[in-house]
């Protein structure tokens, strides 16, 4: 397993608006001393900061908590922010900013790539300084209201193999459904809900990070 597949298996995602119970720093340190392998910070959707200070301040924290246990911090779009924090990457969509701009501006740095279709792969194929991709998503999510319709753990397993860089898989993926997707071709899983709403932190990193 190389370095790149190893900080894909358990790939924590949130920000402020997904936290039901304590605090995004809480959660998040929980989650680091669980062992999650990887952090990106998305401050998106019904309910996030608005302020350009604060969302800054807040990233900066988490940071600071994800260095704190050498633990991979990426920023969700806002390529700007990474930039500034000095973030360890960056993970884009298809609809944000260019992908070959963004490879220029964290050249030697993270840089994911959401991919939704056989053509996206293929076309990611084509650019070698990406370091992985976000396949899905996978089931319904509700962290994503524009989200696309699912692809499925069949055709998930079919990209994965296509991909020429590690792949990670997003959307609505579950303590209940984890085991079926980390049966396929995928390095690992991406969450949210899964970590900020569980019952146990711990237990919710544990099962996410099994493979049978």
């Amino acid at each position: 397993m190389n370095k790149i597949e190893k900080m894909l298996q358990v790939y924590f995602i949130a920000g402020t608006q997904d936290i039901v119970q304590g605090t995004l720093f809480s959660v998040l340190e929980e989650a680091l001393q669980a062992g999650i392998t990887c952090f990106q910070f998305r401050e998106k959707g019904a309910g996030s900061l608005n302020d350009p200070t604060e969302i800054e301040e807040t990233a900066k924290k988490c940071q600071e908590l994800c260095q704190a246990y050498n633990v991979p911090f990426l920023v969700n779009d806002n390529v700007e922010l990474a930039l500034k924090l000095g973030a360890d990457g960056v993970h884009v969509g298809q609809s944000d900013q260019e992908i070959q701009e963004v490879l220029r501006l964290f050249a030697g740095k993270i840089v994911g790539l959401s991919c939704e279709t056989a053509e996206h792969i293929e076309k990611a194929n084509q650019l070698t300084e990406i370091t992985y991709y976000g396949v899905g998503p996978v089931f319904g999510t509700i962290s994503k209201a524009d989200a696309v319709q699912p692809i499925g753990v069949k055709t998930l397993d079919t990209y994965a193999r296509k991909a020429l860089k590690p792949v990670v898989a997003i959307g609505g993926i579950s303590l209940d459904n984890c085991q079926e997707v980390l049966a396929t071709a995928v390095s690992g899983i991406s969450v949210i809900s899964a970590i900020t709403r569980a019952e146990s932190i711990s237990q919710a990193v544990a099962t996410l990070m099994k493979k049978d």
